[in-house]
């Protein structure tokens, strides 16, 4: 069935431009079901996977009823992550490009808490955060929700899984009692229907379909013979499938180092995320896998939630997960947008009650296939992009055209040659070809940003 376009509805017409300058025309199902509902001012639960399109969703409803003369806070998004924040943040920038003068401010922890400060007293037309950051700055008295008109709550059951219950309800106790609430999340459990009835009024719910397409992602079980022969089928797969980008999710925090750790023994560009990193370093392995200077992530559910990778070939689960829910939004990690994607499983026949949930929730009988075998001669592809790091950022009106400039100008290298480019506070990066980085770093170190001299280095992958 044909979705509907963006014309269809009642939103503002610089909105409705912008839109189609950026090649949204139909509506995807969530967005079908739930704005039309978000334009006319109603509480709203939607039910909907990652990747469905609901930023866009809440994004526009918000956006569609600001007024940007009246420069105060008037929307606020709570994020279960920093890097879903900060995805948010950006796609509703996007979004609001046609529209002037609008400022969208983030809010997170594990950065520096002076310059948010600092920023809140410059004011804000919408703030993005995670709710534990968030209620620190009220609880302090930086930031004032009394102009509230919309209040979001994104993948809401990661934030409860979090244990963000307590921050949640404060920052309710700060906002309006006259205002829209929009609550989003992947899964419905208890906790979150609770949620619900505490913080909205009559809402509306909305759900799509929570299964991903099976027709764009080949799903594949691996039994191991024994439990402690995962880390050698997990190489097997590696070389068998030969991904560009592979996402592997283990169940705990030391899991994934541990992990990460066995694969660049081998000779993959692997990191892990999770957690207990240093928002820093949560920072730079995201933008390295994200601009394919990695090869492979290794990740826990909850560090993974926010990842924005365009193409991810492989999916692997190391340990198989006792939520038939999680396992569906892991293995839609790939085959995003129809393009082909696969998901491996490995088990052990110990685990068998967990596929039988798996296969119960999903519907489906899943393919079972024999572990490759393991070739010690072989070596494993390289990343195809090297990322370079720059001692400069938004505090130093470092800009992408900047660096792109720099790099592409008199016997520069091409502009084909480079990749992704991400510009945080303090410090910017770039991913450039492998074969152009040894130029690339040169270029930097030796030429001017903004009329200046910045220090740079290739960020590597360690030992």
């Amino acid at each position: 069935m044909k979705q509907p376009p963006f014309s269809t509805l009642a939103l503002h017409p610089a909105l409705l431009e912008n839109l189609a300058s950026m090649n949204y025309q139909a509506m995807t199902p969530i967005q079908e079901k739930s704005l039309p509902l978000i334009i006319e001012g109603k509480d709203v639960i939607g039910q909907a996977k990652t990747g469905s399109g609901k930023t866009a969703a809440f994004g526009l409803g918000l956006l569609n009823k600001l007024n940007v003369k009246q420069f105060r806070v008037q929307s606020i998004v709570l994020c279960p992550t920093r890097e879903l924040a900060d995805q948010v943040a950006k796609e509703i920038r996007s979004l609001a490009r046609r529209v002037h003068n609008i400022k969208v401010l983030t809010l997170c922890g594990g950065v520096t808490f002076g310059p948010q400060k600092g920023s809140l007293e410059h004011g804000a037309h919408i703030v993005v955060g995670t709710p534990g950051r968030i209620e620190e700055h009220l609880r302090k008295k930086n930031l004032s929700l009394e102009h509230v008109t919309t209040f979001i709550l994104d993948e809401a059951d990661r934030m409860l899984d979090m244990g963000f219950h307590d921050a949640i309800d404060k920052i309710n106790g700060y906002l309006p009692d006259r205002r829209q609430t929009l609550l989003f999340s992947a899964t419905f459990p208890g906790d979150i229907e609770h949620l619900s009835k505490r913080l909205m009024r009559r809402p509306t719910r909305v759900e799509v379909d929570s299964h991903h397409d099976t027709t764009s992602i080949q799903q594949i079980l691996y039994e191991i013979p024994e439990k402690g022969a995962r880390s050698e089928a997990l190489l097997a797969l590696l070389q068998h499938h030969q991904p560009v980008s592979s996402l592997v999710f283990c169940n705990t925090k030391l899991l994934t180092e541990e992990v990460a750790a066995t694969l660049r023994e081998s000779g993959f560009m692997a990191l892990a995320i999770h957690g207990d990193l240093e928002q820093r370093d949560r920072d730079y392995r995201l933008v390295q896998f994200a601009n394919k200077s990695l090869t492979v992530l290794v990740a826990t559910d909850v560090a993974a939630r926010g990842l924005d990778i365009d193409s991810l070939d492989l999916v692997v689960n190391f340990h198989l997960t006792r939520d038939p829910e999680v396992h569906t939004h892991r293995i839609g990690r790939t085959g995003r947008a129809g393009a082909a994607g696969i998901a491996c499983s490995l088990y052990h026949a110990s685990e068998a009650y967990k596929l039988e949930l798996i296969e119960g929730y999903t519907g489906q009988v899943l393919e079972r296939l024999p572990l490759p075998q393991l070739s010690p001669a072989h070596r494993p592809q390289l990343a195809p992009m090297v990322t370079l790091q720059i001692d400069g950022g938004r505090k130093q009106k470092i800009r992408p055209g900047d660096i792109l400039g720099a790099l592409t100008g008199e016997n520069g290298i091409a502009g084909s040659q480079v990749g992704k480019i991400n510009i945080f506070e303090q410090s910017a990066s770039v991913a450039v070809e492998r074969e152009a980085a040894k130029k690339g770093l040169a270029i930097l170190r030796e030429g001017k940003l903004k009329g200046r001299s910045f220090r740079a280095r290739k960020i590597g992958i360690p030992k």
